[in-house]
C-alpha cells in the first residue's frame, strides 16, 4: 500500500521508499520520510498532498506519494 491509499488524518508508518533514483530518496530523506517514520496526510487535493511529519507540513505530488511504501 502506498501513501496516495492513506486516510487523510491517520498515522502511518513508512515501510520503504521504493525508487531507483537515489535522487529521490535523498529529497524525501531530507524531508523526513524515512523507513520507521510515522506521517500523517494533512490533506490531498488533485495531485498534491500535504504531509505532516514531526512538527512540520510539506507538500508533495502523487508521484512522490506512490513511492512511498506504507
Amino acid at each position: 500500500m502506498n501513501l496516495t491509499e492513506a486516510k487523510l488524518g491517520e498515522d502511518v508508518i513508512i515501510k520503504d521508499i521504493l525508487s531507483d533514483d537515489d535522487g529521490l530518496k535523498s529529497f524525501l530523506f531530507s524531508l523526513g520520510c524515512y523507513s520507521g517514520e510515522i506521517v500523517t496526510v494533512a490533506s490531498q487535493k488533485r495531485n498534491s498532498y500535504v504531509l505532516s511529519i514531526k512538527d512540520a507540513r510539506y507538500n508533495i505530488d502523487s508521484d512522490l506519494a506512490k513511492a512511498i511504501i506504507i
